[in-house]
């Protein structure tokens, strides 16, 4: 019962953090942010190591490095490619995490998973190729590995077909609208709506794989 109370304790911070970092960003209250962003992934940390009875160290880690780029990012210009390291890292640990449980698969469902985000990828990096500058390698590496995010999502999807590989793959693909939007705010041209629906989109795709963290633990 003590552990329920403090889950919707947990819940509550989370819940409250992201409206308030909302907020922050619409009115661009750089000070909101600043106190209310990094609580988004702690919360969801602590809401993680008190719900699951086998801890997946690689999704805490994965969460850590969130932490470190949401940290980073808060300064756009000075750290953006700190912050990109530190959410490569990320993908790179939430990739290791679905490999881990994929299971085998046919080589039409292998394509069906490669080629929407292969054109996905095919094209932002054509329409940002003339911007991209000095940030042309790291994006192209970013942006290959968080389509491979997104290609082992959708392929254990078509695999199970479950509600809970539906929450992985909705994850992903908000992660990717959210990092897109990103990259378009930052190397195309800035939108007034961009930074509010990268918060919205970032927060919803870290509480869905939260969730698919979740019950697949309770698979166990």
């Amino acid at each position: 019962m003590k552990s329920e109370k403090i889950v919707v304790v947990l819940k509550i911070i989370f819940l409250g953090s992201a409206v308030l970092d909302i907020f922050g960003v619409s009115y661009n209250l750089l000070w909101l942010e600043i106190i209310s962003k990094p609580m988004i992934v702690l919360s969801l940390i602590a809401l993680y190591t008190i719900s699951v009875k086998s801890k997946n160290y690689a999704y805490l880690f994965a969460l850590f490095f969130s932490f470190l780029g949401d940290l980073f990012l808060l300064d756009k210009d000075g750290y953006f490619l700190l912050g990109i390291g530190s959410f490569l890292i990320t993908q790179i640990l939430f990739i290791k995490i679905i490999i881990s449980q994929l299971k085998r698969s046919n080589l039409k469902q292998k394509v069906s998973s490669f080629l929407p985000f292969a054109v996905y990828l095919l094209l932002l990096i054509t329409v940002l190729w003339d911007n991209l500058g000095e940030f042309l390698i790291p994006v192209i590496i970013y942006g290959t590995t968080i389509s491979v995010f997104g290609m082992l999502s959708l392929l254990n999807h078509l695999l199970g077909k479950t509600p809970k590989s539906r929450l992985l793959l909705f994850g992903a693909v908000l992660f990717i609208v959210s990092d897109s939007l990103i990259a378009f705010n930052k190397f195309h041209e800035p939108i007034i709506i961009y930074p509010l629906a990268i918060m919205v989109t970032y927060i919803l795709a870290q509480y869905l794989i939260y969730n698919f963290m979740i019950k697949m633990d309770s698979y166990k």
